[in-house]
């Protein structure tokens, strides 16, 4: 949408950071961001898009963070009950990969089909933040956008020892983009109301529909706790959690495979698509 900002690749090779213009359909423009991370500054110069990159501030980030059990309904369908405090694990920052970059399932998680999609709402913080409460952690937020936070059911069980890190952490299992909402606008009243609307197909099949609404712990929230006593550097990402619909959960079950197509999309971000191959 016109308005956000997108991490792109211009004409001249360069990375850069820009706020999306109106656009035809066919070309897509941006006006120039300087100060990212920090304090942006929009500057006059407009650039073509070539490539739209992961929005990351900071590349590699310096941490990503994710959620777990967030959503009422889909802690409902896995059978768990809601936790008193917010659950978080980590991916690898190598993870991440853009809009349009392939998902590869690495040859220890092809043995048997087990590698599963998860459409989330992710931070992306510009600025530093510690010790802030729900409200002023809000701040630091230089947008939201879309993330898949991919994972290999096996290995988020025995064969990761229990814990998810493991299985959330193999190249290319977080997909980030296109582009982030700032905080401001109809994107500030959803998220403070109705919620925005998080979304993933597979192979063009709607698999998750849901909203942030449905969020025990709400952004400011997540924030707040995750910076008591400690630090979080700019450029770091937050995946706030996943709506019903995964893919372990359904009868039969589904898994991607090399040759699928999975998307995801965060209302007012943009549609984040993958195609799906075999890796070493």
């Amino acid at each position: 949408s016109a308005g956000n900002l997108v991490r792109f690749r211009c004409q001249g090779g360069q990375s850069r950071w820009g706020k999306l213009l109106e656009s035809d359909g066919v070309s897509y423009q941006a006006q120039i961001l300087e100060g990212v991370p920090g304090e942006p500054v929009l500057t006059d110069q407009v650039e073509v898009i070539q490539q739209v990159l992961a929005p990351l501030p900071v590349d590699p980030a310096p941490a990503i963070i994710i959620m777990g059990l967030n959503y009422r309904s889909h802690a409902a369908e896995t059978g768990k009950d809601l936790p008193r405090f917010p659950v978080f694990a980590f991916k690898n920052p190598a993870s991440v990969i853009g809009p349009d970059d392939t998902i590869f399932i690495p040859k220890v998680a092809r043995e048997k089909p087990e590698v599963d999609f998860e459409a989330e709402l992710a931070i992306v913080l510009g600025q530093a933040l510690k010790n802030a409460d729900a409200s002023e952690a809000l701040h630091a937020v230089l947008g939201v956008t879309g993330a898949n936070d991919v994972s290999a059911r096996r290995w988020q069980g025995k064969k990761g020892g229990g814990q998810w890190s493991r299985a959330k952490s193999f190249d290319t299992f977080c997909p980030l983009g296109p582009s982030l909402v700032p905080l401001q606008g109809a994107a500030k009243d959803l998220l403070g109301g109705n919620g925005l609307r998080v979304q993933s197909w597979v192979n063009g099949k709607e698999m998750q529909n849901g909203s942030t609404s449905d969020m025990e712990f709400q952004l400011g929230q997540i924030l707040s706790y995750l910076s008591q006593g400690t630090t979080l550097l700019p450029g770091t990402v937050i995946l706030t959690g996943t709506p019903p619909g995964v893919g372990y959960v359904r009868d039969p079950p589904v898994y991607l495979h090399p040759g699928d197509k999975v998307e995801v999309e965060v209302q007012f971000a943009g549609r984040l698509l993958n195609p799906v191959d075999a890796g070493p």
